[in-house]
């Protein structure tokens, strides 16, 4: 990733995955595997159009671990839409003003208890050496 903003935007995700204390850097114990990652870009745009920030977010191959062997079940934080129906009349009935944001890097705050190895983010080995990543919370794409 030769452009600026794009290594900026993978510095931020770093940042970011670092201040949730998203890993532990370790070497690999004997007889353990690692999940490997990558990278995802994404343009994100304002509503006139205009580009309002360059997105990267490290997502697990979670398509390389085996149920029963690397997990038992899998999650994700989807609201459902009777929720957000009942919400809505709700705020209707009771004038409730609604606003609505993104949270970034949600789902960071998954607390999993399995032990699952990562390997190295792709273009950060310099930044972290020849460790691996000792998953303490969830990333997009693992199961």
């Amino acid at each position: 990733m030769e452009d600026p903003r794009w290594t900026k935007a993978m510095v931020d995700e770093m940042a970011a995955l670092e201040k949730n204390n998203t890993w532990d850097l370790v070497s690999l114990p004997r007889g353990e595997k690692t999940v490997d990652c990558k990278w995802v870009f994404t343009i994100k745009h304002r509503a006139d159009g205009t580009i309002e920030r360059y997105k990267a977010r490290l997502v697990a191959k979670g398509h390389t671990q085996s149920y029963g062997v690397d997990y038992q079940e899998t999650f994700a934080t989807v609201a459902k839409l009777n929720s957000v129906r009942i919400l809505l009349s709700l705020a209707t009935n009771q004038e409730w003003s609604l606003l609505q944001f993104d949270v970034k890097n949600t789902f960071l705050h998954g607390e999993i208890s399995e032990e699952i190895y990562m390997d190295s983010p792709p273009g950060m080995t310099d930044s972290i050496g020849m460790k691996i990543c000792k998953l303490k919370k969830a990333l997009y794409g693992l199961k």
